[in-house]
């Protein structure tokens, strides 16, 4: 068997034969125009490039920051929690709050706040407090402490 006895192989297909004359309809400037960046050899540019003005990423406002990321977040319970899930006399703190399930996660500490009414007298320990929901706890005769 000899090289030129080799079938032809009808998947290759030929490669663009370009600058080779005026006769071929491919020569002079093969196929890249006049002029320019893109018409020079190794001139490979990146297909985001939008030549040379600002780019579109750059041209756009820097909108949408704000700090709630870096706020401290706390968890919140109503004094209608507290009615519901405690008797007179307990002590509220926030390891039993999370024992009982009450809260389900910490964050930077409890927040108590005065939606609903109080008739329980109890120890109410947090981290926070709202004004209101003192006053509602030490009128029902109850303490408020902040940890």
């Amino acid at each position: 068997m000899k090289l030129e006895n080799l079938p032809k192989n009808k998947e290759m297909k030929a490669s663009k034969r370009v600058g080779r004359g005026p006769g071929s309809g491919m020569g002079k400037t093969s196929t890249r125009g006049e002029k320019g960046q893109k018409s020079r050899s190794g001139a490979s540019i990146p297909a985001w490039f939008q030549g040379g003005q600002t780019p579109l990423h750059r041209r756009i406002p820097i909108r949408g920051f704000n700090n709630s990321q870096f706020s401290t977040r706390f968890a919140v319970i109503n004094l209608a929690d507290l009615e519901k899930f405690f008797n007179d006399g307990d002590e509220v703190n926030p390891t039993i709050l999370k024992e009982r399930g009450i809260i389900k996660k910490q964050l930077a500490g409890i927040k108590v706040l005065a939606n609903g009414e109080l008739t329980k007298k109890l120890t109410v320990k947090a981290q926070r407090f709202s004004t209101k929901a003192v006053t509602k706890i030490e009128n029902a005769g109850g303490k408020a402490e902040v940890i």
